[in-house]
């Protein structure tokens, strides 16, 4: 569904759109404790590639937890699940939702780009990576990722263990490749740390016995969760979020038909998003207000368009990395990017530094004191605040 430059009834107004985000994502009123799984389900999921922003994210949008409330709920109430979720990060997702992610994620096609063509995977060779994979894990101690490419590599021969692969500390072997595939197809999840390292199990262990949603379904119901919480927005903002590839985006959103309702865009310029049709009108009752401090890929900041709306002026230079969201810690006022912020730990305690773009009020300024003070909470540090320039690197 490509974006038309017909201007479309009803507009969308920046201020409302905001304003209906930040109510969707509970960030302007956090939610009670005990819906954490329903709020990590409305945000599409907590990006967890760094856990402490995967905590404070979610900490952010529940009164009162802390960083042990959301571990409780991922290892030992399993309400949670650490999996491989949108464009093949790990995320935190609810575990009841299993079958909806697997069915619709293992579906997504790849965006394009990746490893130079000797060194991938044929359909073949993944679907026996994945067989391995699942496999190996049908044992009682959840294995490290060193285990585990012992046992795949054991499995499936020499051809699976070629470093090919780029890695953080060198080249991994072939088969690393399929690591997230395999938990999109609900090989795989995380499971309990082992010291510093991870390990991997099944996800049987979370929901026993679950069966991915059929993949057309799927698809339909994550779309349009995307339009509930980051709407109104078009196929391109999704296919972003989710990367994959822009034409089979535009096929999906078409695939709604009359589930969806065009609106002009919030930009002004002439483009058409969608919001969904069983919404009532888009305009919340309230304009948008207060001040977040978000962590490392935050889902609001990641999923939310335009980005020239959500990080205008310098906040683009500051706070984007060629177009890309999360890499900075960023200050919201009134859900859009108005400064960034950067943290430090030692010990039991976490110095927190803020950089605002403008000038702040004195209700906002206090805000900051009120969010810096939260942030300790959640991490259970005694935070120390300073309002100065921030001049850390991003988060690649």
């Amino acid at each position: 569904m490509a974006a038309s430059k017909q201007p479309a009834a009803p507009t969308a107004s920046w201020p409302g759109v905001c304003a209906r985000r930040l109510a969707r994502h509970s960030l302007d009123t956090p939610a009670p404790a005990a819906r954490m799984a329903e709020v990590v389900a409305a945000m599409g999921g907590a990006h967890a590639q760094v856990m402490s922003a995967a905590e404070l994210s979610v900490g952010l949008r529940t009164a009162g937890t802390t960083r042990a409330d959301v571990r409780r709920a991922l290892w030992e109430d399993r309400t949670l699940v650490k999996t491989f979720g949108p464009r093949g990060t790990v995320h935190l997702l609810p575990a009841a939702e299993l079958p909806l992610w697997t069915g619709a994620l293992a579906a997504v096609p790849a965006a394009g780009g990746g490893l130079p063509r000797a060194a991938r995977l044929d359909a073949a060779q993944t679907e026996a990576v994945v067989e391995a994979v699942a496999d190996a894990l049908r044992v009682a101690e959840p294995p490290t990722v060193d285990e585990l490419s012992e046992a795949v590599i054991e499995r499936l021969g020499d051809w699976a263990a070629d470093p090919v692969v780029p890695g953080f500390t060198g080249m991994w072997p072939r088969w690393r490749q399929a690591l997230h595939t395999a938990g999109h197809r609900g090989a795989l999840c995380f499971g309990p740390g082992r010291g510093r390292k991870v390990t991997y199990t099944s996800p049987d262990r979370w929901l026993p016995g679950f069966t991915p949603m059929d993949p057309d379904k799927a698809l339909a119901e994550v779309a349009r969760r995307y339009l509930r919480s980051y709407g109104p927005a078009n196929a391109q903002h999704f296919a972003q979020w989710l990367s994959a590839p822009r034409r089979w985006a535009a096929d999906l959103f078409g695939s709604l038909g009359d589930g969806l309702r065009p609106v002009a865009g919030p930009s002004g310029d002439g483009s058409t998003v969608y919001e969904l049709a069983d919404e009532g009108p888009h305009e919340p009752a309230s304009a948008p207000g207060g001040l977040r401090l978000l962590p490392y890929f935050d889902a609001y900041t990641v999923g939310s368009h335009p980005r020239e709306l959500v990080y205008p002026g310098v906040a683009a230079e500051r706070a984007l990395s060629n177009g890309q969201a999360g890499t900075v810690q960023v200050l919201t006022v009134d859900g859009v990017v108005a400064g960034v912020w950067h943290q430090k730990r030692s010990g039991r305690k976490v110095a927190l530094t803020v950089e605002a773009f403008g000038t702040l009020t004195p209700a906002q300024l206090a805000q900051v004191e009120e969010q810096a003070a939260r942030v300790g909470e959640i991490l259970e540090a005694v935070p120390a605040l300073t309002l100065g320039p921030v001049d850390t690197g991003k988060h690649l």
